[in-house]
């Protein structure tokens, strides 16, 4: 497989000797956290800051996935890099691939993943940490957007496995908010119809402690299009609650 260079990114990157897999795997960058050491292999991301344009470097080595498909395993973020063209392909909003490739160096297994970074974007998770004082018309805009983009997501037939305060990303857009997710790397088609949708929302609703019930069916209600004390929007929010429960009790 030949290196991928996004055409919006490959000026730059060679303006800076960066448009070569070699090159980027010899730049000297500082880590933005604790290199993971899991399956065999290690992985790491640092910050690359090029001027106007800012990204994430993404470096690993024999740090692989396995699935029916590829049993002998492949880079976790090969995987990612698919899962980012494929969403760019079907118009879900979702952080952009610059650079991807990967090489066998002396039977090590390296794979490098550029990024473009988020900035001017804050996680969900920064926002649901001061829920408590945002304005209500605030808090409604930011479900809208939330609810939107599950709903882009799974019209899509897809289904995002980890949907994650820390993954959904949002901005101020004119009076409202837009939305996109990252982590791709465990996403799959939505094969288990309403049971992933509903698998994917509870995922996101119990980890965001500062909603209340008005607030999930708010969201549900924006997703579902449906008003929020509609039975459909009682019917899903009954499905979220078992699902919960199931997965406190097995704990």
């Amino acid at each position: 497989m030949s290196d991928f260079i996004a055409l919006a990114d490959r000026e730059i990157l060679a303006r800076h000797g960066l448009d070569s897999f070699d090159a980027l795997w010899a730049a000297r960058l500082q880590a933005v956290d604790e290199p993971n050491t899991g399956r065999g292999g290690w992985s790491s991301v640092f910050r690359l800051e090029l001027g106007e344009a800012a990204y994430y470097l993404k470096r690993q080595s024999n740090f692989f996935s396995r699935s029916l498909a590829r049993p002998l395993g492949e880079p976790t973020f090969a995987r990612e890099f698919r899962n980012i063209r494929r969403y760019e392909r079907l118009g879900i909003p979702a952080l952009q691939a610059a650079f991807f490739g990967a090489r066998q160096v002396d039977g090590e297994c390296r794979a490098i993943l550029v990024t473009r970074a988020l900035d001017g974007w804050r996680e969900l998770a920064d926002w649901l940490a001061s829920w408590p004082t945002l304005a209500a018309a605030q808090r409604s805009a930011l479900l809208v957007a939330v609810a939107g983009l599950a709903w882009r997501l799974h019209q899509s037939w897809q289904m995002h496995g980890c949907f994650y305060p820390k993954h959904v990303f949002l901005r101020e857009a004119g009076d409202g908010f837009e939305a996109c997710v990252i982590d791709l790397e465990k996403t799959r088609p939505l094969l288990l119809g309403r049971r992933d949708r509903v698998k994917d929302l509870e995922a996101l609703v119990r980890r965001a402690d500062a909603w209340g019930e008005s607030e999930v069916r708010e969201l549900l209600g924006f997703y579902l299009q449906q008003p929020s004390d509609s039975p459909k929007v009682a019917d899903w929010l009954a499905r979220l609650s078992s699902r919960r429960q199931n997965k406190e009790r097995n704990q």
